[in-house]
């Protein structure tokens, strides 16, 4: 069911705020570009860095080139 979400939307928006409440604390706290280059599991949520497209499926669905976000954030380093 692809919306199973919006059955239940106080109880599903409670529980997307708890999983990602955390996250958006550490990118406040270190600003998005530390926060990103300390923590794997943001740096795979990254698509867009800056104009480039991060994410292999997103720029194969619009046929835009890759810039792999491990070398953007090195020349930022």
């Amino acid at each position: 069911v692809t919306n199973m979400p919006g059955a239940v939307p106080q109880t599903a928006t409670f529980a997307l705020t708890n999983v990602t409440y955390a996250f958006v604390e550490r990118m406040a706290a270190l600003g998005v570009e530390r926060a990103v280059r300390e923590d794997p599991s943001l740096a795979a949520g990254v698509n867009l860095w800056n104009g480039a497209v991060t994410c292999e499926g997103v720029a194969e669905s619009l046929g835009l080139p890759l810039t792999p976000l491990s070398e953007i954030l090195r020349v930022h380093a």
